[in-house]
């Protein structure tokens, strides 16, 4: 569940990845020049390193695909690599077909056995002959931390979801008592069945409908927040969401409204204004969900 959130959220700032990494390697690296000079290039791969430390590792390859030095990088266990053919990887084939910088797709790496994408970066003569393929290659977790400060990842997106998990929680428990008071209210009620209260059925109907509401709520919130799930879930779903959530308060206040207006009509006439009051909330709370509707069904009409 994990790994699949974060492939997600790589494409969400892949765009912006990409952009950065290939104006690192094109402010470095001179392309299109007479001789490409490999001891130039690793030069400015060494001073890439220090730019980008979250990287694991640096490497050329020839325009066969062939690996020509080893990989410069902070772990040792990673210096490796030279000689070996690299042409049927995406860096090199889809920079070569391209003839531009690109950013992989998340795989497996060899290297560290963790999701990594590469950066490669094709560099031709000025007779715009293939010369050298720059490959850096970053984990999936580390671009993460770089470009996505609120991914799964990062310090602030784990604390992120503790509160979360403690907030859907409460409100969990805030919806259970709802529920809970509402049943043995109506079970209650339900035994004095001759002498039935109809303000106490209204009041019962009004705890089950916001517990209802509320357990909607910690659903949405649990699902997108602690569990990452609104990544792959369309827009429709949580505007829904919203409309079940304000159709639920709606029918609550309608219900109070309507219970007032009874009371009133019979132990206080005077005091009916304040049931107006609240219907005349009850329907502006109507308009401005319809209004609402309307706008995400025109949105929708012109993605």
């Amino acid at each position: 569940m994990v790994m699949v959130t974060e492939i997600e959220e790589f494409y969400e700032i892949r765009t912006k990845a990409r952009a950065y990494l290939c104006f690192l390697l094109q402010r470095y690296i001179p392309n299109y020049v007479p001789e490409p000079s490999l001891d130039n290039i690793i030069h400015a791969l060494k001073i890439l390193k220090k730019e980008i430390p979250q990287a694991e590792a640096f490497y050329v390859l020839d325009r066969k695909g062939n690996q020509i030095i080893d990989a410069i990088s902070s772990n040792p266990q990673y210096r490796k690599g030279k000689g070996i053919n690299r042409s049927m990887r995406a860096y090199y084939y889809r920079a070569v077909r391209e003839k531009r910088c690109i950013l992989t797709d998340p795989y497996p790496s060899i290297l560290s056995n963790e999701l990594t994408v590469t950066a490669s970066y094709p560099i031709y003569n000025d007779k715009k002959q293939l010369v050298y393929i720059v490959c850096i290659d970053i984990s999936l977790k580390n671009l993460l931390k770089m470009f996505h400060p609120s991914s799964i990842d990062s310090y602030f997106g784990q604390f992120s979801k503790v509160m979360y998990g403690f907030f859907t929680l409460a409100l969990l428990l805030v919806a259970m008592l709802l529920f809970a008071k509402g049943i043995m209210s109506v079970m209650v009620h339900g035994i004095k069945f001759h002498n039935l209260d109809i303000k106490e059925i209204f009041e019962s109907t009004i705890l089950i409908t916001l517990s209802l509401a509320i357990y909607d709520l910690v659903k949405t919130l649990f699902e997108e927040e602690v569990l990452g799930h609104h990544r792959r879930k369309e827009a429709n779903d949580i505007h829904k969401t919203m409309i079940r959530f304000l159709g639920s308060i709606v029918i609550a206040l309608s219900i109070e409204a309507l219970m007032l207006v009874f009371k009133f009509a019979i132990i206080g006439p005077e005091k009916i204004l304040y049931a107006v009051y609240l219907i005349g909330a009850v329907t502006l709370l109507l308009f401005g969900l319809s209004y609402y509707l309307k706008s995400m069904a025109n949105v929708r009409e012109e993605d």
